[in-house]
């Protein structure tokens, strides 16, 4: 049987907090904290309010660098609109050099369907969007562009081990005036700039991993916000184009030429 084959730069897209926590050191553990309470308001207010929208939609235009065997760092940019009706739907449309698929998440089932190759494979998801991100990430080696900030409980899990966190500045993204805010924690540093005024919504999120020599990282800058899309439930169901194949997922351990 055939496999959906995912390229090394495109499993790179799974590059985020939550898919790159780290063991903490005792060194690190017994490191005082230097944290500032001013940077944490900043994230969780931004974290309950997206974790508490029940419909929304973004585009995000991502970044993503990896480096190359002969030490070279080159960039790939990766494209993508995400739908979202909790408790359980879920659609993300990804298009670049290095990767043209469409994520269903129907609450029953995850489809990945790649139109260049009018290919498919599907699997019996958990019941809920925080579920289908985890089976997905853990299973797969699968995360929508920053879905880090989408789970209800993001603040606990974005905040877990970190040692070190500031506002930067402020500044503006898209024209939006935000709060640059940096966090730390062993094996990855993650920056997010809050809209200061109105919803409090994420403009851009930067996640570099320091555990590699490289320290490479992935940056997406969202815009189009919109928390109260007219979204029919059938956009999230996937309906096979004539003369697609169903084929495998490929294991997630072989699912790239290095592990994560």
């Amino acid at each position: 049987m055939r496999t959906l084959n995912f390229r090394k730069a495109a499993v790179l897209i799974a590059f985020g907090v939550l898919a790159l926590s780290a063991a903490v050191s005792t060194e690190a553990r017994a490191q005082a904290p230097a944290v500032d309470k001013a940077a944490v308001q900043i994230l969780q207010r931004m974290t309950d309010y997206v974790g508490g929208l029940h419909q929304f939609s973004v585009n995000t235009e991502n970044d993503l660098e990896d480096v190359l065997d002969s030490g070279h760092r080159v960039d790939f940019d990766v494209y993508a609109s995400v739908t979202v009706s909790r408790p359980n739907k879920l659609r993300a449309e990804r298009k670049g050099t290095l990767i043209d698929q469409v994520f269903y998440y129907d609450g029953k089932t995850l489809t990945l369907y790649n139109p260049y190759d009018n290919a498919y494979a599907t699997e019996p998801a958990p019941e809920t969007v925080e579920g289908v991100l985890d089976y997905a990430r853990e299973s797969l080696g699968l995360i929508i562009p920053a879905s880090d900030l989408i789970y209800h409980n993001a603040f606990q899990l974005l905040m877990k081990d970190v040692k070190f966190a500031m506002v930067v500045d402020k500044t503006v993204i898209n024209g939006v005036e935000c709060d640059h805010v940096l966090f730390s924690r062993p094996g990855v540093d993650f920056q997010v700039w809050v809209a200061d005024s109105g919803p409090p919504l994420p403009m851009k999120y930067i996640v570099t991993d320091t555990s590699q020599p490289g320290m490479v990282s992935i940056t997406t800058v969202m815009s189009g916000w919109n928390v109260a899309p007219a979204v029919a439930d059938g956009r999230f169901d996937f309906v096979a184009p004539t003369g697609s194949k169903k084929i495998g997922f490929m294991p997630l351990e072989t699912s790239s030429g290095s592990k994560r």
